[in-house]
């Protein structure tokens, strides 16, 4: 047991000075080792920490900070982001909705508007175009692991339009 608590404590070590994935004033992520789970499971570790894994040995962290922001009214005319079609809530707090989204190739979400900042991790390979309301895209391939901090304030449709996209979708109340 000793060997193993030894063990682990070296691998966090090692990690420990890594520079983040994403640091601002709302989050903290890195990438740490495995939790253990499939492809998308979560651990809630401590109030303040998400654990996501990726694959059998990564794991994504989203560590909260104390700033606390409030959704943003809705008046774009359009639906807010969560809940969709094809969405899984994962789990909610008083500080954070997890969701578990796949995309549908060929088939766009909803046109949508963000009221909460988001972090974002995917969990497969694949390309999604992303259109606003005036109709300008943006084309993104994304990779297991990717993370990113997306701001509130958004209006978009996605469209998976090459590979298999499967996202953990944590957004910040």
């Amino acid at each position: 047991m000793l060997k193993i608590l030894v063990l682990l404590a070296a691998m966090f070590a090692q990690t420990a000075g890594d520079p983040p994935i994403v640091d601002n004033d709302r989050v903290n992520v890195r990438e740490r080792p495995t939790i253990g789970g499939p492809a998308g499971s979560m651990v809630r570790k401590t109030p303040n920490e998400i654990w996501i894994a990726v694959n059998p040995a990564k794991a994504i962290v989203i560590t909260l900070k104390d700033k606390a922001v409030a959704p943003i009214n809705n008046t774009s005319g359009h639906p807010n982001a969560f809940p969709r079609p094809g969405n899984i809530k994962v789990y909610e707090d008083a500080r954070v909705i997890v969701w578990d989204y796949t995309w549908t190739s060929g088939k766009p979400t909803p046109m949508h508007f963000h009221d909460k900042d988001v972090v974002v991790i995917y969990l497969d390979n694949g390309t999604l175009k992303s259109t606003t309301p005036d109709g300008k895209s943006l084309t993104n391939k994304r990779s297991p692991g990717d993370t990113f901090f997306n701001a509130r304030d958004r209006v978009h449709t996605e469209t998976l339009i090459d590979g298999k996209l499967r996202a953990i979708i944590t957004e910040l109340k």
